[in-house]
């Protein structure tokens, strides 16, 4: 993977890149016609049929059967020969994934890391963590008060929105006719977002008859957090509305007292995260995200990987980066979980990419994987975390998740992510409960979606790594001190629990 990295930027972009010296492939960086003739590797090759941009061009002839290598690693057989030039991509490829397998540790030596120094401007909390906003959140315990959640949240905000950073209702259609585990998993996910710093405060509003209680909630709450949490149940008040706004004002009139200050990077939090990814996002934007990952982790921060169905195929490299055996077994077993998940359901393993990844340049789940990886950089993996569960270590966190964009955001927030890096070659206009930096994996989705995109990666391909990296980790810190993010100035908030089990 570093191999790959080390590739991109070189002073003048070529039309066709080739990641790894090992790899059978190339990737378009422009579409090239038929019988269009281009430099790749020290060798001039002729494109034996149109290569649109972001797809792959075989280097060489392949035969029916053969593995195929990009990012230096396999990423699928051919079903059918294909000629050097070819384009090569679902027609002619198809996945080596199957079931769930079994695993040996055998760690590798690690990469130094960056040290970097620096601080930004955040909200140092009671108990040591620091928040990247200073906000009032409305936590619905059941759905049936979500628009209940909304209401207060639009007239408080309008009452106090400058005294904070922002009151938000984060609603969802839970925590009713659910059983076990699953709304176990709706009440751990909601007691570890009301746990989050960058609320100043917490309004957890329920209706009365629900399975999710907010008593049973406020259990999973540590002691020390409960002081800042307000709980209303609406069937128990004559007016919910005016009862929810009088408990925000209380919210308002602490928090408020609340002052940026600097704070050092190793107090930053940052969650890793991809969506509507496309042929360029493990050449540009994941390898970005990995270094932000590395500087962060280098000196002293937090950063937390999920979307497990999405490492498929890649999960050797992880777990060779396994701080100990106990860290790897963890590893294992939430991978080997979601497999069986998958399967238990009767669905393959290998269900992904999506038809928006397939059209991008993206063709099998293990392609994906190879480059979706490359967010966690090259730091150890130190932690795994199931979903719900909140960030207890420093350094690299994987947290189990769907590649789902809303759940997985909001397992991150969960988790205790100050800020989430989320890169894409397609776009998106989603956000989540804390401030959400899209990342374009190429220039022409950055110039053409200024309004969802916070941050262009294709950069990466004129200008290299290490200076783009540069420009990317001064823009964290800035929308880290507050400068608002794309997201943010549309009004994308929101969540999604995973929803696994039976409804009533």
């Amino acid at each position: 993977m570093t191999q790959a990295s080390s590739l991109v930027g070189d002073a003048q972009a070529p039309t066709v890149l080739q990641l790894h010296p090992a790899d059978d492939v190339a990737v378009a960086l422009r579409p090239i016609a038929a019988g269009e003739q281009v430099e790749v590797a020290g060798r001039v090759l002729t494109a034996a049929e149109p290569i649109p941009h972001g797809h792959k061009v075989a280097l060489h002839p392949l035969e029916e059967g053969a593995e195929i290598r990009k990012f230096g690693w396999a990423i699928g057989r051919m079903k059918a020969a294909a000629e050097a030039g070819a384009h090569v991509h679902t027609h002619n490829v198809e996945t080596l994934l199957s079931g769930v397998e079994g695993y040996r540790y055998a760690p590798v030596k690690g990469t130094p890391l960056p040290q970097p120094s620096g601080t930004f401007l955040g909200y140092r909390r009671p108990d040591g963590r620091v928040g990247t906003r200073n906000e009032i959140w409305i936590l619905p315990t059941v759905g049936c008060v979500a628009r209940t959640a909304d209401r207060i949240a639009q007239i408080a905000n309008a009452r106090h929105g400058s005294r904070v950073d922002g009151v938000h209702a984060f609603t969802h259609p839970h925590g009713c006719s659910q059983l076990g585990g699953d709304l176990d998993g709706t009440r751990a996910l909601l007691a570890a977002l009301a746990c989050h710093p960058n609320a100043g405060g917490v309004l957890l509003l329920g209706l009365g008859c629900e399975s999710n209680q907010a008593d049973r909630l406020m259990d999973e709450i540590p002691e020390g957090l409960r002081g800042r949490i307000r709980v209303l149940r609406a069937q128990g008040v004559e007016d919910e509305i005016e009862e929810g706004l009088q408990m925000v004002d209380a919210l308002v009139a602490t928090a408020a007292l609340a002052e940026r200050a600097p704070t050092p990077l190793s107090d930053l939090v940052i969650g890793l995260k991809c969506g509507g990814s496309d042929g360029f996002s493990g050449l540009t934007a994941n390898p970005l995200v990995g270094r932000m990952a590395d500087r962060v982790v280098g000196a002293g921060g937090s950063a937390v990987l999920t979307e497990i169905p999405e490492i498929f195929g890649a999960e050797h490299l992880l777990m060779a980066r396994a701080r100990d055996e106990a860290v790897f077994d963890g590893i294992v077993g939430v991978v080997n979980d979601f497999k069986r998940y998958f399967l238990d359901n009767g669905q393959p393993v290998s269900e992904n990419p999506s038809p928006g990844n397939i059209a991008g340049g993206i063709t099998t789940l293990e392609e994906k994987s190879l480059g979706a990886v490359q967010k966690a950089g090259q730091a150890p993996v130190d932690d795994v975390l199931r979903y719900g569960a909140r960030v207890r270590r420093k350094g690299l966190t994987l947290l189990e998740a769907p590649g789902n964009d809303a759940v997985s955001s909001t397992a991150l927030a969960a988790a205790g992510a100050t800020l989430i890096l989320f890169t894409t070659g397609r776009g998106t206009p989603l956000g989540f409960p804390v401030p959400t930096v899209k990342i374009a994996s190429n220039s022409a989705l950055a110039d053409r979606k200024k309004g969802w995109i916070d941050f262009d990666a294709g950069r990466v391909l004129e200008d290299g790594l290490e200076r783009v990296a540069d420009a990317l980790l001064e823009r964290l810190v800035a929308i880290a001190s507050g400068a608002p993010t794309a997201a943010e100035r549309n009004g994308e908030r929101e969540i999604a629990i995973w929803k696994r089990g039976v409804t009533l």
